[in-house]
């Protein structure tokens, strides 16, 4: 009989104590481990502190380039998906960072009122580049400081791209290539960066044109 009284008892208490401790584990299990302290905090600033000190060392712009410049390179290379090493006309990007999302307006050139394409491409090459182009589009395919080429595969970094969107007019717009088929063209949602693939443009390619090389 007390045989029976101490089973009734025990049993129940080391249940209880199994229980317990598997709620307990389960509770610790799900804890977050970054949890929110100011020791732990200042632990976390302390180590990255330290890990900025030992990434100092080490020279990841050797070209010595300017704070706004890698600031660029970034960007781009995430706008591109593409590589930052990928960026390497900075003068190019530089400049068209300050006009992107100007809206479109026929034969216009200023920032935040409206802009036309093939103005912007004249203007842009005349202050990077040093040439002088038309400030229309068939002007500038007709320029004998470029050289004419359709194959989409010769295509790179600041390349002119010239489309036809009017029957009455061979050459009706420009572009510049950039990287991974993106190219910077202006249409009625403004000058910005588009998809090069998109039917629209693919529809309306003609060539493009890269400046022969200065003798």
């Amino acid at each position: 009989m007390k045989f029976n009284k101490l089973f009734y008892i025990v049993i129940p208490f080391i249940f209880c104590i199994i229980v317990f401790s598997c709620a307990g584990k389960k509770y610790i299990r799900e804890i977050p481990y970054n949890y929110s302290s100011d020791k732990f905090s200042q632990t976390v600033q302390n180590q990255k502190e330290n890990s900025d000190l030992n990434y100092s060392l080490i020279d990841d712009n050797p070209d010595g380039l300017s704070d706004d410049i890698l600031r660029i390179k970034e960007k781009y290379s995430i706008i591109l998906e593409v590589m930052p090493k990928e960026i390497r006309d900075y003068k190019l990007y530089s400049y068209l960072d300050e006009w992107i999302g100007t809206p479109y307006k026929k034969q216009m050139l200023e920032k935040q009122v409206g802009v036309e394409a093939s103005y912007f491409v004249q203007t842009l090459y005349s202050d990077i580049y040093k040439e002088t182009f038309p400030k229309t589009p068939d002007g500038i395919f007709r320029s004998k400081s470029i050289q004419l080429f359709t194959g989409r595969t010769f295509l790179k970094e600041g390349d002119i791209i010239f489309f036809r969107y009017d029957k009455f007019r061979p050459i009706s717009d420009v572009g510049i290539y950039l990287h991974n088929d993106r190219i910077l063209a202006c249409t009625a949602q403004g000058l910005n960066i588009y998809d090069f693939n998109d039917e629209y443009f693919q529809l309306r390619y003609v060539a493009a044109g890269r400046l022969k090389e200065k003798q």
